[in-house]
C-alpha cells in the first residue's frame, strides 16, 4: 500500500453520470490486482475529508483507470478534474479476485456499474488464455457499459429491466443458461443481485466470488464501519474483502448501504 499523487491522463463520461478516468500511477498500478481498490481524496473542504473507495477498473503498465458514478459532492469534484490535474490516492487496498489454475471458462456478472472491478479481472483472464463470458445488466440501455470499450475476445450478453437493451429482465434471470459452462463465477453488483444468486441452486454449485460494494470510512480496517457477518465470523470488507465467496456471507444478516 502506498500513498501517491497521480496525474490525470484523460476523463470521459462513458454513460450518463458515469465517468472513466485514466491516471498516471507508477507507484500503485504495477502492484495492483483485479478486485482491489484505492481510496481517493476528492476535494479539500471539510465535506470531502473522507476518501472515496473506488475499484481499480483497468491497469496498463504504470497507468490505472477508475470507473465511478457521480453520486455526491466528492465524486462530482473528481468528475470535473482536467488533464494534468493531481489526484491523491491510497492503495492498492483489499483482497481481490483469484482465478484457479484449472479454470478455463469464466462467467462474469455485472449489475450496473458493477463492471468496474470485473474489467481488470477479464483482462487478466484473457491474458492467461481463459474464455470469458460477461453478463451485463442495467435498468435501461443507456446504463449498460459500452460494448466497444470491452476487449473484443469477451462474449457479451446484456439484459435491461425495461427491455431497451438485450434481454428484458434481471441479469440473474439469465444465469441458469450460462452457469453450467463456467469453471468459476465472478460478480459485482447490488445486494439484491447477490441475494438472488445465493438462492439459485445452479449458481451455488459453482465457486462464486463476489465483490461487496459498501460504505467505507478509512479503507484500512481501523474504523470497523464496513463489518459484515460471515460463516467465519465478523469480517471487514475493506481489509478481508472486498472479494468474498458468495456462500460465506450471511445474507439474511447483512444490511449495508451501497457506496
Amino acid at each position: 500500500m502506498k500513498q501517491a499523487t497521480t496525474s490525470i491522463i484523460s476523463t470521459s463520461e462513458v454513460m450518463p453520470g458515469i465517468y472513466l478516468t485514466w491516471l498516471e500511477s507508477p507507484q500503485i498500478a504495477p502492484s495492483a490486482h483485479p478486485g482491489q481498490f484505492v481510496m481517493v481524496r476528492c476535494g479539500e473542504d471539510l465535506e470531502c475529508l473522507l476518501r472515496r473507495p473506488l475499484s481499480l477498473h483497468q491497469r496498463d503498465s504504470d497507468k490505472l483507470a477508475l470507473l465511478f458514478n457521480v453520486v455526491g459532492k466528492g465524486t462530482h469534484w473528481l468528475s470535473q478534474r482536467q488533464v494534468g490535474d493531481k489526484i491523491d490516492l491510497l492503495g492498492p487496498l483489499g483482497n481481490g479476485f483469484s482465478i484457479h489454475p484449472a479454470s478455463h471458462n469464466l462467467l462474469l456478472i455485472a449489475g450496473g456499474i458493477g463492471i468496474a472491478p470485473l474489467y481488470s479481472l477479464a483482462q487478466d483472464a484473457l491474458s492467461k488464455g481463459c474464455s470469458v463470458t460477461l453478463l451485463s445488466g442495467a435498468s435501461t440501455a443507456s446504463q449498460l457499459y459500452p460494448s466497444h470499450l470491452l476487449p473484443p475476445e469477451i462474449k457479451l450478453i446484456t439484459a435491461t429491466e425495461d427491455g431497451t437493451g438485450g434481454e428484458k429482465g434481471l441479469i440473474t434471470d439469465l444465469l441458469p443458461d450460462y452457469v453450467s459452462w463456467a469453471y468459476q463465477v465472478f460478480a459485482c453488483g447490488p445486494m439484491p443481485m447477490y441475494r438472488v444468486m445465493s438462492t439459485q441452486h445452479l449458481v451455488k454449485a459453482k465457486p462464486v466470488q463476489i465483490s461487496l460494494e459498501v460504505r467505507m470510512g478509512c479503507g484500512l480496517g481501523v474504523c470497523y464501519g464496513c463489518t459484515v457477518k460471515t460463516k467465519n465470523g465478523l469480517k471487514q470488507v475493506c481489509k478481508d474483502g472486498p472479494v468474498f465467496d458468495l456462500d460465506d456471507i450471511l445474507w439474511d444478516e447483512i444490511n449495508l448501504a451501497p457506496k
